[in-house]
């Protein structure tokens, strides 16, 4: 009879899953504030920075990388880069990456999207597809939760309220993601993520082997540590 993985087992996998994302998210902060080390005046930075607290990452890590970004404890040579590709059947794909080493990252990308039957497209082959915009999500399980968030996010400059599936997501544009953020903080209303992304214009069904696939290879992308986030226009279940 099998066992399964022990308590230390599924701490160690928890433990390093988070120290991934803390990487992720201290890269951000650190890009970030190459434009400023004051998040009042800084829009993505007070982005990344509420993204860190939410996480529980520390004051004083989330200070660092904000010194580290600003020059204050000196230079990194860290880039930000953007993939454009497809996956199995045509899936169009975008993948925002920080790295030091353009070259093992977009290595590691073309080989990630190979061996799943992708390939690496050029600047502007997919982007088109896609519409970059702030996007919140809150939970919405009646319909008076459902008129609050319209009501208040067509108030504070939102484009478009959807809900779905007891879920509400707010659209808006980059300029507006801020104030339309903070009227719904206000309102004691907290998303369930909030950030500014590329969300396709339209999705394509992907089901059986396809679907698969691409599970495996977006897992396989996020897994990559230059990676920040990746982009698709497939319609999967629970998004």
């Amino acid at each position: 009879m099998g066992r399964g993985p022990s308590i230390e087992g599924r701490k160690n996998a928890e433990d390093a899953k988070r120290g991934k994302i803390f990487t992720k998210l201290i890269r951000e902060i650190t890009i970030a504030a190459r434009n400023g080390a004051e998040p009042a005046t800084n829009a993505r930075l007070r982005a990344g920075i509420d993204k860190a607290l939410s996480s529980n990452m520390t004051k004083d890590t989330i200070e660092r990388a904000v010194r580290r970004g600003s020059g204050a404890e000196g230079t990194d040579n860290m880039q930000e880069l953007r993939y454009e590709g497809y996956g199995p059947a045509g899936v169009a794909l975008i993948i925002d990456c920080m790295t030091d080493n353009a070259q093992r990252t977009v290595a590691d990308v073309r080989h990630a999207l190979a061996k799943h039957g992708g390939n690496l497209g050029t600047t502007g082959s997919v982007a088109f597809q896609f519409k970059h915009i702030g996007e919140l999500v809150f939970a919405t399980p009646g319909a008076l939760d459902e008129l609050r968030v319209l009501e208040l996010a067509l108030d504070a400059g939102a484009d478009d309220v959807q809900t779905r599936d007891g879920q509400t997501t707010v659209l808006c544009s980059v300029a507006n993601f801020e104030a339309v953020k903070k009227a719904l903080a206000a309102a004691k209303l907290q998303p369930l993520r909030a950030d500014v992304v590329w969300r396709p214009e339209n999705r394509v069904p992907v089901s059986g082997e396809t679907e698969e696939t691409l599970r495996d290879l977006l897992d396989r992308l996020e897994d990559l540590d230059d990676v920040q986030e990746v982009y698709h226009n497939a319609a999967l279940a629970q998004e």
